[in-house]
């Protein structure tokens, strides 16, 4: 069985934007869903609606996997399927590790949708020695201090950080030491790492703080619209008011144009 130390993905050699590859698992992810349905092939605007991006872009990034589907038929989702998956290096055994097995790191290895995308969770590691030993997703925990051990002995080049922040660096520097070349990281800090290594930060608490900046505008925007923009019948009665004021106005605006006797 090939392994992530033997077997790397072709998607930077053969020139495919950055920009493409993080958009080609949500196109993955959508063709999955119609492939589990049983729809043979979709269009170029069905398929971009479902990953929400726009079908010119769709139609762009496709152009660099060499697939540009048929006229009036669309695309086949089962060979797009496959030939995702191979550029994103899916069709190949994958070990990770998962540094960290508090709330998050156990959540992640219960996490039942590794294994069908091409991954698999080949040890949880942890520093807590109380923890060693103890089985989480079916998997017995081990210590920190074989972490160089485990990586070697299980072909890993993938590592998960779910640590506290602390700790996050430390790690991260074992992890590269022993091999480890793409890191995904969950711990609330910034890792440094050599070139030629990738990481991947996960920090759910700033995507809420983005959503937070969003909402505020949103309401902001609403607040001004409301107090800029006078009711239908406000601005009635005033454009009634200054047609009145000048009917009584005289030429110079100062003083009536009938007298009275």
């Amino acid at each position: 069985m090939a392994t992530g130390r033997t077997h790397r993905p072709a998607t930077r050699s053969r020139g495919i934007p950055e920009a493409t590859v993080a958009r080609l698992p949500l196109y993955l992810r959508a063709l999955t869903a119609l492939s589990e349905r049983s729809v043979p092939t979709v269009s170029s605007e069905e398929l971009a609606a479902a990953a929400g991006v726009n079908s010119a872009k769709l139609r762009k990034d496709f152009s660099y996997l060499g697939s540009y589907g048929t006229r009036g038929v669309g695309y086949d989702v089962e060979y797009l399927v496959y030939q995702i998956s191979r550029e994103l290096g899916l069709t190949q055994d994958w070990p990770v590790v998962i540094v960290g097995i508090g709330n998050l790191g156990a959540a992640l290895a219960n996490y039942g949708g590794f294994a069908s995308r091409g991954f698999r969770i080949a040890a949880l590691i942890d520093a807590d020695p109380a923890m060693a030993g103890k089985p989480v997703a079916g998997i017995p925990v081990q210590h920190s201090d074989d972490l160089e051990k485990i990586i070697q002995e299980n072909g890993v080049s993938i590592g998960v950080i779910a640590t506290p922040a602390g700790a996050a660096q430390q790690v991260c520097d074992r992890l590269v030491a022993a091999g480890v070349t793409s890191i995904l990281n969950f711990a609330p800090t910034v890792l440094s790492v050599p070139d030629g290594v990738d990481v991947r930060k996960v920090d759910l608490s700033i995507e809420l703080q983005i959503l937070a900046f969003h909402e505020q505008r949103k309401a902001g925007e609403e607040a001004a619209t409301d107090g800029a923009l006078p009711s239908a019948s406000a601005a009635s009665a005033a454009a009634a008011a200054a047609r009145k004021q000048s009917a009584d106005q005289g030429p110079d605006g100062d003083v009536p144009a009938v007298m009275p006797a």
